[in-house]
């Protein structure tokens, strides 16, 4: 199965589009595991982000000279493409953001301060990572309102029953994670918004893990709001979206003040400009968004179901063999999963494994993945994770395998 599938997805060829994985790492081949963190960068975003210092550098949308028509332009045309890549209504949807956590907090701070009071809940999940815990912690307090979680199973998937009990008309929003990152768990989102629209509630969905990896449709999930970073679709970093649909973002107050956010000001009074713009005050980074369309086009020119067949084969891969070794054991073991397998070793600390991995050109995560209370929930300090992206290789999970064998001999 491997070489037919191999064939069809071209890996080979995409590897080559990656110049960072043509290097070695403590004199050995690089191999890329920390995909989940963020991914590589192909040549086409790197081009792109070249371009624009190069050829059209000045700042956008209120110059009329040609450079500056230019980059507004090319940074218009990245929320066109952000709007198809997630199947928006309205371009005016998308505003973009300098990452999930920023677009958590907008939501949080606007949509949640506008509508929140005391007695109200906040729904997220026991699987979150803090950028979708704390922002919610933080308006509760300010606002009086009651954060609920919905409680994780032991195969790390969330209890819908449990989460059914938890809704009532006291619920006003809630925020769940599509993806796990530190699992993998594809949640079932569309019965979570279906649920929590019959309360009248909105929901947000942290779409960081998700958006490489599966189709986005927001309309046809029916996402109130929906949220990703460019730099976990090899994209830059420091660039992400936030969807919402229209009727709310018009009703929500800006975020913050100052330029490109305003129509007119005065001492006395200031108008506020229009969607999507309302959202993004100052100058913005208008270099990454460039490329962000670029890792965008990439993405949808290999086409995510060829992408996920391709991770979902190397998944299945790397846990049948990871789970022959003696002592090691696998957190999160859900019926739904994306590419990411999060283990433990017997009497070896994650970061020890991370280590000795490193020494030999392997690349994994080690810690909390700052999801600490699902650590807590599982009674552990963190995990060391491997997360494959669409140029990882068997052979490369071979190395990782035999590298864990390392691992052990080392330490014991």
């Amino acid at each position: 199965m491997e070489t037919v599938l191999s064939d069809i997805f071209a890996v080979e060829s995409i590897r080559q589009d990656f110049p960072i994985l043509n290097q070695t790492v403590h004199g050995k081949p690089l191999v890329y595991f920390d995909n989940a963190a963020t991914t590589q960068k192909p040549r086409p975003v790197i081009e792109a982000l070249a371009q624009y210092y190069e050829q059209f550098n000045a700042n956008i949308h209120r110059g009329i000279h040609t450079l500056a028509e230019r980059a507004t332009a090319e940074y218009e045309a990245t929320r066109d493409k952000a709007r198809e890549f997630i199947n928006a209504a309205h371009r005016e949807e998308i505003v973009f953001t300098r990452g999930t956590t920023e677009g958590i907090n907008l939501v949080a701070q606007t949509y949640g301060r506008q509508v929140l009071k005391p007695g109200d809940e906040v729904i997220i999940s026991g699987m979150e990572h803090h950028s979708n815990i704390v922002p919610w912690q933080m308006i509760c307090e300010q606002t009086g309102a009651k954060l609920r979680v919905i409680p994780v199973t032991d195969s790390g998937e969330i209890i819908l029953e449990e989460y059914e009990k938890l809704l009532s008309e006291k619920t006003k929003i809630v925020a769940v994670v599509y993806v796990s990152n530190s699992l993998g768990t594809i949640n079932p989102v569309r019965e979570i918004i279906e649920k929590a629209h019959a309360y009248g509630a909105k929901v947000l969905l942290d779409g960081a893990q998700a958006s490489a990896h599966l189709d986005i449709d927001v309309q046809s999930l029916d996402a109130d709001f929906y949220v990703f970073s460019s730099h976990k679709v090899y994209g830059p970093t420091g660039v992400g979206v936030l969807y919402g649909k229209r009727e709310l973002l018009e009703a929500m107050p800006p975020y913050q003040g100052g330029g490109e956010m305003i129509k007119d000001v005065s001492f006395e009074k200031t108008t506020y400009n229009e969607l999507p713009y309302k959202f993004e005050a100052g100058t913005p980074n208008i270099a990454d968004t460039v490329a962000f369309k670029a890792a965008l086009d990439y993405v949808t020119a290999i086409g995510k179901p060829a992408v996920g067949e391709y991770e979902h084969d190397l998944l299945t891969y790397a846990t049948g063999a990871m789970q022959e070794i003696d002592g090691l054991r696998i957190v999160g073991q859900a019926k739904e999963k994306i590419s990411v397998v999060s283990f433990v070793m017997d009497g070896i600390h994650h970061q020890d494994i991370g280590i000795i991995l490193d020494t030999q050109g392997i690349a994994v995560r080690t810690g909390h993945h700052c999801t600490q209370p699902l650590m807590n929930r599982f009674g552990i300090l963190g995990t060391s994770r491997a997360s494959f992206a669409m140029y990882n290789t068997r052979e490369e999970i071979d190395r990782l395998v035999r590298g864990l064998h390392k691992v052990k001999k080392m330490m014991n």
